[in-house]
């Protein structure tokens, strides 16, 4: 009975301390929205350097308040910005990734006159984002209000998150429960190339028990969301022959081999009607445990919805579900092109015919391996495989020639859903709001920052909180304020989070 009560007891005081937080980010949010617009009012883009600077600046200044030091770290074109707070050496050190930088804009495709000057808009009825008043703040503020402009959401909204999550530990006299490093990137968008060029010279500064990247979207229901890992990718071009040159098809029609045809055989035996790579070993490696299988079930897509959204009846069966599907590597044909490159149709039997494809990459393989898998079995098929042109003498002697060139790019990375790190985030994540957290393995994009996480050998967890329809690279990418309120706690819940073993 009295474990009962001293359980409720416990129960009762969570409540009551994450009703206080509830009221204290509600009291703190028009001055989050301000900080906000203004930081997004900095242009961002890496060619204007002075711009940069004035980014740079903006960081400094607030973070310094609340006991950060700064170090801007040489490297290959703009320095890395590094922020630092210890609060005990006898903690836990986490490394935070945020990115500074923002895509290019087209001010034409925007609904606004200037992407750098944010504007605040509500829907419409009619399903149109229309502009209102920034004065409407000092109202009751709206959830669904969005602020629209270049790097709201990508990746400005989860460094003003994680400041206020901060600055409200320090107005209430608390302290994070570890000690915390930050590197803001101020290259991203564009390959991280500066910060990954800092890797060797900076390891033992950027060396941590734990790193937590903030960027991307939350799970499409908007709940909390923890990623993981993400795929990595790896590239090959596959070129096929006919003539040397380009010939009538009235002339030579039934004559001369057509390369795309011989392109088109080879692709189809790479895969089946059902989706599945039948490239031997392909797989190899990859098993779904029924732990995991369960973990993939628990998260919240709805298949129906999805295909619906992209208009195919049926998804390929490589696994049973989105989340399965994503476990394996993939092969993808991006791009077909002949030798034909001009406007119109032209009556012509093509020199070559050209497939670009792109693999992406789980943990267990390895984008060299998997690239050689491909070339064996292109060779399988009674293909001479050559790594540039043909010469005219190799065309006489052989039937069947293919141009093969590749890139193994970066492999994948992935931490244990298992692992301390993972159980303390979703435990305390489930604390502050109620319910577990998303828990996605392996998402399906690539980060630039794989190399970082797999050189530096620090379990890396990415937690996205902006809303998934934020428009990010694209025209009118914009911010939910709900987001940023959620933000904000889930910034909050890691803060509080005791990572002592």
């Amino acid at each position: 009975m009295k474990k009962i009560l001293l359980l409720f007891l416990l129960s009762i005081t969570s409540f009551f301390a994450q009703q206080d937080w509830e009221n204290k980010v509600d009291a703190k949010l028009l001055t989050v929205l301000q900080n906000h617009r203004e930081f997004v009012s900095i242009p961002n883009l890496p060619t204007k350097i002075q711009n940069m600077y004035k980014n740079i600046s903006w960081v400094k200044k607030k973070y310094k308040k609340i006991g950060f030091s700064f170090k801007n770290l040489e490297a290959k074109t703009l320095p890395v910005l590094f922020a630092e707070r210890i609060v005990n050496p006898d903690y836990k050190t986490i490394l935070f990734y945020f990115h500074i930088d923002g895509q290019p804009v087209d001010p034409k495709a925007w609904n606004q006159k200037d992407p750098f000057i944010p504007e605040l808009k509500e829907l419409t009825e009619k399903g149109d984002w229309k502009s209102i008043s920034w004065d409407k703040l000092n109202t009751k503020i709206n959830d669904d209000w969005r602020i629209f402009a270049r790097a709201a959401a990508d990746d400005k909204a989860p460094i003003v998150m994680f400041l206020s999550a901060l600055e409200l530990l320090e107005s209430n006299n608390q302290k994070p429960k570890f000690n915390i490093k930050i590197i803001f990137d101020l290259e991203e968008e564009y390959g991280s190339n500066a910060f990954l060029s800092t890797l060797d010279a900076y390891k033992n500064t950027y060396q941590s028990d734990y790193m937590i990247i903030m960027d991307g979207p939350a799970h499409n229901t908007n709940k909390p969301t923890l990623t993981f890992g993400c795929r990595g990718i790896a590239t090959c071009s596959i070129t096929t022959y006919g003539a040397k040159l380009p010939q009538h098809s009235g002339h030579f029609g039934n004559y001369v081999s057509n390369p795309v045809f011989t392109l088109s055989r080879l692709l189809a035996s790479m895969k089946s009607e059902e989706g599945k790579v039948l490239i031997k070993d392909y797989y190899k490696g990859i098993s779904i445990s029924d732990d995991i299988k369960t973990i993939l079930e628990s998260v919240p897509d709805n298949s129906g919805f999805m295909n619906n959204g992209l208009v195919i009846k049926d998804a390929e069966k490589v696994g049973g579900s989105y989340q399965e599907a994503l476990q394996y590597p993939s092969l993808n044909v991006r791009q077909i092109g002949t030798s034909w490159k001009g406007k119109g149709l032209k009556t012509v039997i093509p020199e070559y015919a050209k497939a670009d494809i792109d693999v992406r990459l789980v943990v267990e393989t390895d984008g060299k391996e998997q690239l050689e898998k491909i070339k064996n079995h292109i060779k399988s098929r009674g293909f001479l495989v050559l790594d540039r042109l043909p010469t005219d003498k190799e065309r006489l002697s052989n039937n069947k020639i293919v141009t093969f060139t590749s890139n193994s790019g970066v492999n994948a990375f992935r931490t244990p859903l298992n692992s301390t790190f993972g159980k303390k985030l979703r435990k305390s994540l489930t604390k502050t709001f109620g319910e577990e957290p998303v828990s996605i393995r392996t998402m399906g994009g690539t980060v630039p920052i794989i190399p970082a996480i797999n050189k530096l050998k620090i379990p890396a967890i990415i937690v996205p909180m902006v809303n998934m329809d934020n428009n990010q690279h694209s025209p009118n990418e914009n911010i939910r304020i709900g987001n940023i309120r959620q933000g904000i706690k889930i910034c909050l819940s890691i803060l509080e989070t005791d990572f002592i073993e």
